[in-house]
């Protein structure tokens, strides 16, 4: 476990002293000669003032960077675990840098990395965008942590089939140490099972909490720090509420493995307790009424695999309350907006025959048993999904970075933030500065992914410059071809063995759109082969089959 390593790190803690004798009989540099002053003044317990190692790495620039470059291929492998830095190294005469403060500067940190070490990349997130990042980078030139609340990648287009058990869980998701081995096995890779707070670009320091701290020294959530060399932020976004009243408190959102648990547990909740004796006829109806909000694919597809449960497995199941069970479907404007009128008008005929009802109308407001339509029409619901699209995050928002239209994170066509040096940031929580003359891509997989693929390549260039060190890369650097998205199609499923294909570039371009039996098999074959790994494959060609022959399974754990 991550934070066992962090225990063990602590009790592994080295002095300055020690760091500054592993330079051997070699010729002292300006960063081996800043370090000796401050250990000097560390034992002559002389008042000074607070900092972190850090801050002394900036003594010699230039030095580290030729350093990494001439022990790429030879480097002392650092300790897998935090160190507890001293808190006071810098003389009175220093400069002190703005912030973080002094409390932060006493956490424990994994600290910047030395001459001779492969210089570290710090990646926010396990989403589609820092998984694929993480599965490409090139771990013979760097070192690679990564910090999120997750420790797996879920493979979200197939989320809505694990919340009726048409697949399991475990089909849906791959843990980050499997895309990426090296963050289990290198002394000097990590995963760390924390949310990052705050990031301190002068200090090239990320902070990050462990909510879920028991177990761990102090009493409030545990904090530390790590250094990088290269920050690569792909944090993801936040389900849109449109600040409407009571959302967070009642919806259930359906981006999460636990979301998906928590939709199958209400589900099935609702199916048993209707049928227990003496409840009124308009209970039961609510109790069994399942309102779905969001016409976009997660929407649509969650629609199309309830409804298959319904006709398939309930009425089997659950005669007494089967002609309770009722799906609908709000959306303000068109279902799948981004698809062909075709495939949204086919989309529409199809659920409406297999009883999903569509409402067009805007939510007003979310009681706990009921919504409120802009018309003030009431409608009763027991389970309430919300799949209004995603915008920014908090983490997101408090960053004191550039914002592209829309508030994400503002990127230049190479996926750099303009604005602070060795930042990257890619995936659902970046889009293009207004300045690139580019428009910000769609919150979609396909466009995470290549841009994780893209900056794996792109850094493995950096590396081969020898300015993977921090401050090493130079604005005339060669970083190859900048970042150009090509939209290679959508699709969805929308139940009853059907699907929808649409293989445009553009809504407006000529190109292939199709709907109903093959779709659903092109749809069911192209997923199979993009899942995370031959793992996850098998896994969910098995529950398929099963789920074909027995129908799903209907057991309420937890």
């Amino acid at each position: 476990m991550a934070w066992s390593r962090i225990a063990r790190g602590s009790q592994l803690s080295q002095s300055l002293s020690r760091i500054v004798s592993s330079e051997g009989g070699a010729a002292p540099t300006p960063a081996a000669s800043a370090l000796r002053n401050a250990a000097a003044l560390g034992h002559r317990g002389t008042r000074t003032t607070s900092s972190s190692f850090h801050n002394l790495a900036s003594v010699a620039l230039a030095d580290k960077c030729g350093a990494a470059a001439a022990h790429l291929h030879h480097h002392h492998h650092p300790i897998r675990g935090f160190s507890a830095t001293p808190a006071k190294l810098l003389p009175e005469s220093a400069a002190l840098p703005s912030e973080p403060s002094d409390a932060s500067a006493a956490l424990p940190d994994l600290g910047p990395t030395k001459p001779g070490e492969k210089p570290r990349i710090v990646v926010l997130g396990t989403g589609w965008a820092s998984c694929r990042f993480l599965k490409d980078v090139d771990t013979s030139a760097y070192d690679v942590v990564c910090v999120s609340p997750r420790n797996h990648m879920v493979f979200t287009p197939l989320l809505a089939s694990t919340c009726v058990g048409t697949l399991e869980f475990r089909s849906v998701v791959e843990p980050v140490s499997r895309i990426q081995p090296a963050l289990a096995t290198r002394p000097g890779s990590f995963f760390f099972l924390a949310s990052c707070t705050g990031v301190d670009a002068r200090k090239r320091e990320v902070y990050c909490t462990v909510a879920d701290g028991e177990g761990l020294p102090g009493d409030g959530p545990y904090r530390f720090r790590v250094a990088y060399d290269k920050l690569v932020i792909a944090s993801g976004a936040e389900p849109l509420t449109f600040g409407i009243k009571g959302v967070e408190e009642n919806a259930i959102f359906l981006r999460e493995v636990n979301q998906a648990q928590q939709i199958r547990r209400k589900l099935l909740t609702n199916l048993m307790l209707s049928e227990n004796p003496g409840l009124p006829e308009e209970e039961k109806k609510r109790l069994l009424h399942c309102v779905v909000v969001g016409g976009g694919p997660t929407g649509v597809e969650f629609s199309g695999e309830l409804s298959d449960f319904i006709m398939r497995d309930v009425r089997d199941r659950y005669s007494h309350v089967k002609d309770y069970v009722k799906v609908t479907l709000i959306e303000a404007n068109e279902i799948l907006s981004s698809f062909d009128v075709g495939l949204q008008e086919y989309a529409t005929r199809h659920l409406s025959k297999y009883g999903v009802k569509l409402v067009k109308g805007v939510v007003k407001e979310v009681l706990p048993k009921e919504i409120v339509l802009s018309d003030d029409t009431r409608v009763p619901y027991g389970l309430l999904v919300w799949s209004t699209g995603v915008g920014p995050s908090e983490f997101v928002k408090s960053l004191n970075l550039p914002k592209s239209p829309g508030g994400r994170i503002g990127i230049d066509e190479y996926l750099r933030v303009p604005s602070v040096e060795d930042v990257f940031a890619l995936g659902d929580c970046a889009g293009f500065l207004e300045s690139t003359g580019k428009p910000v891509l769609p919150a979609l997989a396909q466009v995470a992914e290549r841009e994780g693929k893209y900056l794996a390549q792109l850094l493995k260039k950096v590396a081969a410059q020898n300015a993977g060190k921090a401050h090493c890369l130079s604005k005339n650097a060669d970083l190859g071809e900048p970042f150009v998205y090509k939209h290679i199609g959508s699709m969805a499923s929308v139940g009853g063995y059907k699907a929808l294909v649409d293989l445009r570039e553009k809504k407006d371009a000529r190109g292939i759109s199709m709907a109903g039996f093959v779709s659903w098999f092109v749809w069911r074959s192209a997923y199979l082969t993009r899942v995370v790994s031959w793992r996850n494959r098998f896994y969910v060609a098995v529950n398929w089959t099963t789920t074909f022959v027995f129908g799903r399974d209907n057991t309420r754990i937890g």
